[in-house]
């Protein structure tokens, strides 16, 4: 992925140069030049074409935002509440991802799931083992979270 980066902002130089004005613009024209470039030539390189990678970030960022901000609602309600109704427990949530990243990254993100904390990871890196403060709604919320964050995370690494 790196190799495609440099090479993409090689051919943006290049254009520029080959222009008679280096200007931001005529850069910026080049790097889209580079870019097409790239994308015709991308069953030559070993890896996936890089766009496709900062693609899939940029959506696991926008996931992250998204469930940061309703994370926060649902905390706030419950703070607002005069009464605490608390029934915790400690459930399993089995994962197919497979790296110490993809594990880790996913422990930190169930974990903006409220009233949810990743306590323990097996060694085989199988399930995970959560606590969860409202026992019924949270592990609902879990298991949704990790679906979705699931899938966006394998798009991330799996490229």
């Amino acid at each position: 992925m790196a190799y495609q980066v440099l090479v993409n902002i090689f051919i943006a130089y290049l254009w520029m140069f080959l222009q008679d004005d280096m200007t931001f613009l005529n850069f910026l024209s080049g790097y889209f030049v580079g870019l097409f470039i790239l994308l015709c030539m991308r069953r030559f390189f070993k890896q996936s074409f890089y766009m496709f990678t900062f693609i899939a970030i940029f959506k696991l960022f926008l996931i992250f935002i998204w469930e940061l901000i309703t994370s926060a609602i649902f905390v706030l309600k419950h703070v607002i509440r005069p009464k605490v109704n608390v029934r915790p427990a400690i459930f399993k949530v089995e994962t197919d991802l497979r790296s110490d990243l993809e594990i880790t990254l996913l422990s930190l993100l169930i974990c903006l799931t409220p009233g949810s904390v990743v306590m323990d990871v097996t060694p085989d890196h199988k399930i995970l083992y959560v606590h969860a403060l409202h026992m019924p709604e949270s592990k609902e919320s879990v298991m949704k979270s990790k679906a979705l964050f699931e899938k966006a995370i394998k798009d991330v690494t799996r490229r």
